[in-house]
């Protein structure tokens, strides 16, 4: 089916599940913004360099990278910024020992530490960037426990890997620097009842994009189906959940498939200092399908932009004139940079 298909490419995996009732309302609710403002983006020119499909962006130390999700040749590469001058490919597609099967997320945390998950070979990798010599190498690599099945998602702290769980036992692991399990933590946060033999389903009905800020602590992760924000603080270890008003994921089996009956929710997500931005689409999927009964593709990304305080309290709401994917927020100069892949350039910047 066209619109199942379109789940995959996307990365949200298809799921399937049965419900034996529901209880009652456990988290709070967020309905409204206090603050609402329209934001136009601005595209940017780049040096040749074709993108398929410009999925995240990251900025460190005068230097850009852009995640391409389905590339031809290479998932990533490097630019100056904010000149936005090619200085390499990395991270090519392929089969040989050091090419890559998949990429899912990166962490950007300096030139000489970009770090790669490639979660069907389960394996993260280091990357150093060199903007002199235009060059990108393969530094380190980090071959991961098979206990941890799939991993989608991670972020390096300086102790360990935060990597999510796959099969609904816990939220996310601790992982070492090795690749081993530490610490399992949390649960999903559902308030539907589900049969036990569902639950590796729900994990991935329940896949999180995340982010994490070293500085405060903060580990947040937002749903891609339905509207959850989940908020742990690992410094004072206290966990909130905040549900949206589409509340958590919905779906449906049928004929031994499962399918999404409610929206594609956030984006992509990123925690500064003092907030939570996250990228919100909140198409619902009769609405998508209806694109694909016509023959053309769905819109990609979402143009709202959700602004929460660290606790999950929502703050202010963006109306972005362009659909975006991935986000990176300098709030020091109060701008935005987001991957567009509806538009002629892969970049475009805001001003918030």
């Amino acid at each position: 089916m066209r619109f199942f298909l379109y789940i995959l490419l996307t990365g949200i995996l298809s799921v399937f599940y049965s419900c034996v009732g529901s209880s009652d309302p456990r988290y709070p609710r967020y309905t409204v913004f206090p603050e609402e403002k329209a934001v136009t983006a601005q595209e940017m020119s780049l040096d040749t360099v074709f993108f398929r499909y410009p999925y995240r962006v990251t900025v460190r130390d005068s230097v850009a990278i852009i995640m391409d999700l389905h590339n031809d040749n290479h998932y990533f590469y490097a630019f100056t910024y904010p000149e936005w001058k090619a200085i390499a490919p990395f991270g090519k597609r392929g089969e040989a020992p050091e090419e890559m099967l998949s990429a899912e997320m990166f962490q950007f945390s300096s030139l000489d530490s970009v770090w790669i998950l490639d979660a069907n070979r389960m394996l993260i990798t280091r990357w150093s960037v060199s903007p002199e010599d235009k060059t990108v190498s393969r530094k380190e690599e980090i071959r991961l426990d098979k206990k941890l099945v799939r991993s989608l998602d991670f972020y390096r702290t300086d102790s360990a890997f935060l990597i999510t769980d796959y099969l609904s036992d816990f939220r996310y692991h601790k992982v070492s620097h090795r690749g081993k399990p530490i610490k399992s933590i949390g649960e999903i946060p559902t308030e539907i009842n589900y049969e036990q033999d569902t639950h590796p389903a729900l994990a991935q009905a329940w896949r999180s994009f995340t982010d994490y800020n070293p500085k405060n602590g903060i580990y947040a992760m937002a749903t891609q189906l339905g509207e959850t924000l989940e908020i742990y603080n690992l410094k004072t270890q206290t966990h909130n959940v905040i549900y949206g008003p589409a509340g958590e994921p919905q779906f449906i089996a049928k004929g031994g498939e499962g399918f999404p009956t409610g929206i594609k929710g956030f984006v992509d997500i990123q925690v500064t200092d003092d907030y939570i931005y996250t990228v919100f689409d909140g198409m619902s999927w009769k609405e998508r399908d209806k694109f694909y009964e016509r023959g053309m593709a769905a819109p990609k990304g979402g143009h709202f932009l959700y602004v929460f305080d660290l606790e999950g309290n929502p703050v202010r709401k963006y109306t972005l004139d362009k659909n975006i994917l991935g986000i990176h927020i300098n709030e020091k100069t109060n701008t935005g940079i987001a991957t567009c892949a509806e538009s002629d350039s892969p970049i475009v910047t805001f001003k918030l």
